[in-house]
């Protein structure tokens, strides 16, 4: 016999069965570490590494715009300074640019770039309306003849025009280099000076060799590395085998390991450590979650390092400084998209191998890193230093940032503007020509003739 309850009784037990469930999701949201299950939709392909943290951009339940807003300077405020930025938040907070910010309040990264929705996604994976820059500049077709019959979505895909990052593309530095070459001579890039390694200069040291490293009796297996280190760049710049592998263990207590953690590498190279997690290859480790993998990745990659976690040691071997591994063989060990495939059978390879065979001149060859870690001038002490930029995608959101950066220390501005918009030329990794033509530096030599006096 089957005994019915009230029907008062059935609502409260649905209504404790549901607050069960809302309690253990909440549980979950605070103390599980995947939280993908409570997104409201996809994200971009710049944020999904860190989507199980919903705190590293919803950092107060109840902050409002004013939260969100403060997590994405967090996170970007140094790209932002670093680009120049064309339109910075101050120029919106003007009072006399009140009337642009009813049509558009760029204030907030978020009125352009929002995330959990997928089908305002384009490329790079950045959510943008195709519209914003109508919102402003709706009149542009009659103070410019030239735009005038342009589609209202064009300006910021047609390689024309950045919101953010507009140096290798305003009018000036158009006509500036106008009527370059393709290739310019030299063809060089910027040479690394680390100064501070190769004069010994970190704390008074001298080069080190193999005899006097001063690690653990050395044994067979362990010999091989110890040569390998004395060959290196740390042996030349007196970092010897106790500065990596003896770690605190208790004040003033130290203890030999045999794997030093990843933090060891950020006691010399804080600046290169910085930018990696600022990139998609360290963002992870920023967030303090597991390092990313290969296996997580939106991009075709090869299936034998899926699981190979990213950090310095990915692409660093710490016994064997190897640099020029580090700039291909590291790269191509993972990615298995067309562009990295068609590497070895580009230009810039052959460069590249002429200068390893030392048929060419010192860095005039183009690496991976050539292009998507590039040497950059920071002045130091006095000195200009050339530092190798360990943000993998910084010159990439969009592509157009990389022309000041890389293409023009080899080839000439309409060259590399065109060839940045031909997306099957990308593919083929720059074999071959430009398919398409962007008319910027036309227009902007147009613009810079006299116009004709008026009869009198």
């Amino acid at each position: 016999m089957i005994m019915k309850l009230p029907k008062r009784y059935k609502w409260w037990i649905a209504w404790g069965l549901l607050s069960v469930v809302i309690l253990a999701s909440l549980l979950m949201m605070l103390t599980g570490k995947d939280r993908s299950f409570y997104l409201s939709g996809r994200l971009t392909n710049g944020h999904y590494q860190i989507g199980v943290k919903c705190a590293a951009c919803h950092q107060h339940p109840f902050g409002g715009d004013a939260a969100i807003q403060k997590a994405c300077v967090e996170c970007h405020q140094q790209d932002l300074k670093l680009a120049d930025d064309s339109h910075p938040r101050t120029k919106f907070t003007d009072p006399r640019n009140a009337d642009r910010v009813k049509a558009l309040d760029a204030r907030n990264c978020a009125t352009c770039h929002a995330e959990h929705a997928p089908e305002r996604t384009h490329d790079m994976g950045v959510t943008l309306a195709p519209d914003f820059c109508v919102s402003c500049h709706k009149d542009v077709g009659k103070d410019r003849p030239s735009h005038r019959d342009l589609a209202f979505d064009s300006c910021a895909s047609a390689g024309c025009h950045n919101f953010h990052d507009n140096r290798a593309l305003y009018e000036d530095f158009l006509v500036q280099h106008a009527g370059e070459t393709d290739t310019l001579a030299p063809a060089l890039v910027p040479s690394r000076n680390n100064y501070l390694f190769r004069t010994g200069e970190i704390a008074g040291r001298e080069p080190l060799t193999a005899r006097e490293h001063d690690g653990p009796k050395v044994t067979p297996r362990d010999s091989d590395a110890v040569m390998k280190w004395a060959a290196s760049a740390h042996a030349k710049s007196g970092v010897n085998c106790t500065d990596c592998h003896l770690q605190k263990n208790g004040s003033p207590a130290t203890v030999w390991t045999d794997h030093p953690g990843r933090g060891i590498c950020t006691d010399c190279h804080q600046q290169e450590t910085d930018w990696f997690k600022q990139g998609r290859h360290g963002m992870r480790l920023a967030q303090e979650l597991p390092p990313m993998r290969p296996e997580l990745a939106r991009q075709p990659m090869k299936p034998r390092t899926a699981q190979t976690e990213l950090d310095c040691n990915a692409c660093h071997n710490p016994h064997q400084t190897d640099i020029r591994r580090a700039a291909v063989e590291s790269c191509l060990g993972c990615h298995d998209d067309e562009h990295s495939r068609a590497y070895k059978q580009s230009p810039h390879y052959t460069l590249w191998t002429r200068e390893g065979e030392k048929s060419a001149a010192v860095d005039s060859g183009v690496s991976c890193a050539t292009c998507h870690l590039p040497r950059e001038n920071h002045p130091e002490a006095g000195r200009q230093r050339i530092r190798v930029q360990h943000n993998a995608n910084f010159n990439l959101r969009p592509n157009e940032k990389m022309i000041r950066g890389v293409c023009l220390q080899c080839h000439g501005l309409a060259f590399s503007i065109d060839a940045l918009a031909d997306r099957k030329l990308i593919a083929r990794n720059f074999k071959g020509q430009p398919a398409t033509h962007i008319n910027s530096i036309d227009w902007a030599l147009r613009r810079e003739k006299p116009k004709p006096r008026p009869a009198s």
